[in-house]
C-alpha cells in the first residue's frame, strides 16, 4: 500500500512540476472559462432573478467545456513528450498512475474553478459561496475528472483525440453534470 501511494505521490508532483515549469494546462483552461463567462455576461443581459437561475447552467458548462481542453491537454503533453511510454514502462500498478493522472487533473480543474468563481460572482453580481454549492462544485468536479481522465487515457492514443474526447465524455459525464447543476441552482 505504502509503494501504491507513492508511485501515485510521484505522479502527481510529477504533473504539477511540468505545469509549473510550462505553464501551459491550467492557462489554456483559465483563459478559456473566462471567455466563456466573459461571453455569457455580455450575451445574457438578463435581471437579477434571472441571472440567479442560469448560473448553475454557465459554471457548468464553463467548467465542462474547460474541464476538456484540459483533460486533452494534460493526456496530449504526456504523449507529445513521451511521458506516457515511460509510465506505462514504469514498474508500478496502472491504477496508480490513472489515480495519479486523475488527483493532478483534480487539481487543475479546481484551480481554474477557485479562480472562475470570484470572477463570476463580480460580472453577475451573485454572492457563489455558499459551503452547498462549493461541496457541489467539489464533488461533480470529482466525477467528472473520475471518468475524463479514463476516457482521456484512452482517446489519446488516436490520430482525432481533440476530437474523440468530447464525443466520449459528454454522453457519459451528462448524469454527472446535470445532477451537479441542479444541486447547485436548487
Amino acid at each position: 500500500m505504502k509503494s501504491f501511494l507513492r508511485s501515485v505521490w510521484a505522479i502527481i508532483w510529477k504533473d504539477l512540476q511540468a505545469e509549473l515549469r510550462s505553464r501551459e494546462l491550467i492557462s489554456a483552461m483559465l483563459v478559456f472559462a473566462l471567455l466563456v463567462i466573459f461571453i455569457f455576461n455580455f450575451a445574457l443581459e438578463l435581471d437579477a432573478r434571472a441571472r440567479a437561475t442560469i448560473t448553475s447552467g454557465v459554471l457548468w458548462v464553463t467548467f465542462t467545456f474547460a474541464g476538456t481542453l484540459g483533460l486533452n491537454r494534460s493526456m496530449a503533453m504526456e504523449k507529445d513528450r513521451g511521458c506516457l511510454d515511460g509510465l506505462l514502462l514504469a514498474p508500478v500498478d496502472r491504477s496508480a498512475i490513472y489515480f495519479g493522472k486523475a488527483i493532478g487533473n483534480l487539481v487543475f480543474m479546481l484551480v481554474v474553478e477557485v479562480i472562475v468563481l470570484p470572477v463570476y460572482s463580480i460580472l453577475y453580481n451573485t454572492n457563489l459561496f455558499h459551503p452547498g454549492l462549493i461541496l457541489v462544485i467539489l464533488l461533480g468536479s470529482i466525477g467528472y475528472v473520475a471518468v475524463g481522465t479514463l476516457l482521456s487515457s484512452m482517446s489519446v492514443q488516436t490520430r482525432t483525440r481533440d476530437v474523440l474526447l468530447p464525443i466520449l465524455l459528454f454522453p457519459v459525464i451528462l448524469p454527472v453534470v446535470i445532477a451537479a447543476a441542479g444541486s447547485a441552482g436548487g
